[in-house]
């Protein structure tokens, strides 16, 4: 299924504009099977985690097979990883806040782990603006855990808000439920 997401380009155009602001040392978390590699620049180094080892698999394989982008791949959790503090020019974050057990310690990582000048970017499903569509998102979400292994009940925009990282531009898009975010961390 990953595989075949990143050869269709899902939502292709969202992670365009916001990966042509990667640069340098890229930190990518919940990398999958790597749908953002078409989209990063040839020049970053890219440090790419996931919990999961058949995912770095698949990563790994993609990129030798396609991209040959300078990556380094973490099979880790990473609520629990460690990285030096302001190590990162940019650290991302595509599709993975709906899996973490602690998606506010993530987003505290990432601020800690990005350098003061660098950005975080984040695109991100969640809660929806649509009290209906919400309403069934709610009421659905532990099906949806299961057997997808993620929340589609977070409330993305509010958790980035709370937590230590700058919004400097946020976007929604598919009735609110998609979000879009440039962040800066606050060091």
């Amino acid at each position: 299924m990953y595989d075949r997401r990143r050869s269709k380009r899902d939502l292709g155009d969202l992670r365009e504009r916001l990966l042509s602001g990667a640069r340098g040392r890229v930190l990518e978390l919940g990398v999958g099977a790597g749908a953002n590699f078409p989209y990063y620049r040839s020049d970053v180094e890219l440090t790419a985690v996931d919990f999961s080892p058949a995912m770095i698999e698949k990563a790994t394989a993609a990129n030798d097979r396609r991209y040959g982008l300078n990556a380094f791949f973490i099979a880790g959790d990473v609520e629990e990883l460690a990285f030096p503090e302001h190590f990162y020019d940019t650290v991302v974050s595509t599709l993975s806040l709906c899996a973490y057990r602690n998606p506010a310690k993530v987003l505290s990582h990432a601020n800690r782990w990005c350098k003061p000048e660098g950005r975080v970017l984040l695109l991100e499903h969640g809660l929806s603006s649509s009290k209906a569509i919400a309403f069934f998102q709610k009421t659905l979400d532990p099906a949806a855990y299961r057997f997808l292994g993620c929340h589609h009940n977070r409330d993305i925009f509010g958790l980035v808000q709370a937590s230590p990282l700058r919004i400097e531009k946020a976007e929604r898009h598919m009735a609110g439920m998609v979000h879009v975010l440039w962040c800066r961390p606050s060091c």
